[in-house]
């Protein structure tokens, strides 16, 4: 837990207890520091007085005495409605902010490597702490991804923090700095909590917010937005801009393609046989993680013995289980097209799954990785307008669950693939329809893959 003693004299109003405002509130009781704690979830609540922490209303409370409300990153703070708390707050003239601005006001002689992008985000923050962790470097991990900010372990000014960071987070920040900001990519995203494209870009861009000469931004380059951050963030002086590009060499960047990077000096990284990294989408997440690894002085042979021993993580492309020929993978973390494509870019002969809530423009602009697919399950409800935007284009079933989905997919598999195959859990839809997030259902694919009959377990054990 992050020692939050310089802070102090203050008080602070605590909105939302799920996983960082409770480890907030902790950490502020811990350092002896006045503070209210809320959510507008009774459960939420109880679980927060079982932990000994102060639950009140805020509703009705003296902001002239607060010093600053600290809001979970998932409660609109502006746009497209602000809680009521938060517009109290603001109404007050008081600061906005989240745990990750804690962190950093508590560690400031640390140094922090952030990470942000549409897509590929926990991939890349967990591979560099992977790399620096197996290279004998004293990190931690965490952000918006694993723990939350405050549950991590106080490093000092010999540290280094990898987080993850999402548009929600960095709209909240006043002091935080990265001395290594890593964009990876844009596509439209959280449009309802940003108003549209525009404004989803300009909170991502603040974590290049004040950055100082000697500081580092590795910048993905292949869609319009981030060419356009990359070639503003370029001029400023005394920071090193790293390009990184698909396909085609870049003047003091790096290149990559699916299990290959090159770097600026045309040194070269085959890690085309790790499983774990499948895919132009993780050749983009290695070449950031390398960019990253190589400013922080890491010798290349270990960033290169880290990337082929990254293990993965949980419900991106993860191979859980083998029979035969055919691997099943869960995806489960595609909650949208884009996300999805990735995957399918990633294999041939594929046995997809797809369906849940759907977003915007469904599975229309996955077309032209139709071809790969042999054939598809729906479920969810999703499933008539995923049927209308395959209707003729594919074959497809419609299963309406995730058991009878795999069953489904896990016969025809069996039956058809003459080499390798995939069963490919890539719904391209958030999953609240049947289940409580895109975890539980990667959790409920994962096991129904390992119990099928002759399954041989891939990856984690968990």
């Amino acid at each position: 837990m992050i020692d939050l003693g310089i802070l102090q004299g203050s008080t602070f109003v605590v909105l939302g207890l799920a996983r960082s405002g409770l480890a907030t509130a902790r950490a502020l009781k811990a350092a002896g520091i006045d503070c209210v704690a809320w959510d507008d979830n009774v459960v939420s609540r109880e679980a927060a007085v079982k932990a000994g922490l102060s639950v009140a209303d805020p509703s009705g409370i003296d902001w002239s005495r607060i010093t600053a409300l600290i809001i979970s990153p998932g409660i609109p703070s502006t746009f497209p409605k602000p809680h009521p708390v938060a517009a109290a707050a603001r109404a007050a003239g008081k600061k906005i902010i989240c745990d990750v601005e804690l962190l950093a006001r508590a560690q400031a002689a640390a140094c922090f490597v952030a990470i942000t992008g549409t897509n590929g985000k926990s991939t890349t923050t967990a591979l560099i702490g992977h790399i620096l962790t197996e290279a004998g470097v004293r990190c931690e991990v965490g952000g918006n991804i694993g723990r939350g900010a405050l549950d991590l372990a106080p490093l000092g000014e010999d540290g280094l923090y990898v987080l993850e960071l999402s548009s929600y987070q960095l709209e909240l920040l006043e002091t935080f700095r990265a001395n290594v900001a890593i964009w990876l990519n844009i596509t439209p995203d959280h449009i309802d909590r940003h108003g549209d494209l525009a404004g989803y870009v300009a909170a991502k861009e603040n974590i290049f917010a004040r950055q100082k000469p000697g500081d580092c931004a590795v910048i993905g380059i292949d869609d319009q937005p981030s060419r356009a951050v990359y070639d503003k963030i370029k001029g400023r002086q005394g920071i090193a801009a790293i390009p990184l590009r698909l396909e085609a060499p870049i003047e003091g960047g790096v290149s990559f393609r699916a299990g290959m990077l090159v770097d600026a000096d045309g040194y070269t990284v085959d890690f085309s046989d790790v499983p774990t990294l499948p895919g132009d989408h993780n050749a983009q997440n290695a070449a950031c993680a390398w960019a990253a690894c190589r400013w922080l002085d890491v010798p290349r042979e270990k960033i290169v013995a880290g990337l082929r021993t990254y293990p993965g993580l949980p419900h991106r492309q993860e191979r859980v289980a083998s029979v035969g020929r055919v691997v099943y993978i869960n995806d489960s973390k595609a909650t949208n097209a884009d996300a999805t494509a990735r995957a399918l870019s990633s294999y041939r002969d594929i046995y997809w799954i797809l369906g849940g809530q759907a977003k915007e423009g469904g599975v229309a602009p996955l077309a032209p990785w139709f071809d790969r697919i042999r054939h598809a399950f729906l479920i969810g409800e999703a499933t008539e307008l995923f049927a209308g935007q395959l209707e003729g284009k594919i074959s497809y079933s419609r299963c309406g669950d995730l058991q009878s989905a795999l069953d489904a997919a896990h016969q025809r598999a069996q039956r058809e693939a003459t080499g390798q195959a995939v069963v490919l859990l890539s719904p391209a839809c958030a999953s609240w329809d049947q289940w409580k997030s895109y975890e539980h259902r990667g959790d409920a694919f994962r096991a129904m893959a390992r119990a099928l009959p002759g399954a041989q377990i891939l990856g984690r054990a968990a």
